[in-house]
């Protein structure tokens, strides 16, 4: 490990600080996360299939737009 880990280690832990944050005091307001328009949601008597493609997607394009930042700095 080196310096350039570490940096990267503390970055991680503070985007998922922040995250933690958002989602613990605005829960209320992110309930359309998971229900997008392409999110397959299947229920059928007690089984039910869940895969939020969207979703997943969009959290991609904001993690790598992140991850560009970062590394600009």
């Amino acid at each position: 490990m080196n310096a350039e880990t570490g940096k990267m280690l503390i970055w991680a832990g503070s985007i998922l600080l922040l995250g933690g944050i958002l989602v613990y005091f605005f829960h209320d307001k992110l309930h359309w996360i998971g229900r997008l328009p392409g999110d397959i949601r299947i229920e059928k008597g007690n089984t039910k299939f869940y895969f939020p493609i969207t979703t997943m997607i969009l959290f991609s394009i904001l993690i790598s737009v992140i991850v560009r930042f970062v590394r600009k700095f």
